[in-house]
């Protein structure tokens, strides 16, 4: 079942300016990680209910790196929180949406993700998000 909302990633050329600018709004950036995985640098900043995550591409041709050229900088992806990402992919896999994962795949800090395509969503590109199970 899907649970809250999870985080809102935001797309950014440069991830040390963009934690800069949102410092200076109020914002704490947690740690920066690396996710080789997804080719990502990334940052979360804690507002409270959700979080919001910076995300720089380390590749030229990665999956940000495309997004920015094509879109600039903004919001690449809404994320919500599930207990059971395999069942909740059978789940929207059967009622029509189309995932852009078969199978979920390693995200930051020990999360399992996967996403749905754009064109399933009204051009959002979603994401979900299992929680590793000590932090549940």
């Amino acid at each position: 079942m899907i649970g809250p909302a999870h985080h809102i990633g935001i797309a950014v050329r440069d991830l040390d300016a963009a934690m800069e600018r949102y410092r200076a709004f109020g914002l704490s950036p947690g740690t920066v990680e690396i996710v080789p995985s997804e080719g990502v640098r990334l940052a979360f900043l804690e507002t409270g209910g959700v979080r919001i995550e910076l995300l720089e591409s380390l590749q030229p041709d990665g999956v940000i790196a495309r997004f920015l050229e094509t879109r600039g900088e903004g919001i690449h992806h809404v994320a919500f929180a599930t207990q059971d990402i395999v069942a909740e992919m059978a789940r929207l896999r059967d009622a029509g949406f189309e995932l852009v994962d078969r199978e979920p795949r390693e995200g930051s800090h020990g999360r399992r993700v996967a996403f749905i395509h754009p064109r399933s969503a009204h051009g959002v590109l979603l994401e979900l998000v299992e929680e590793p199970v000590q932090h549940r």
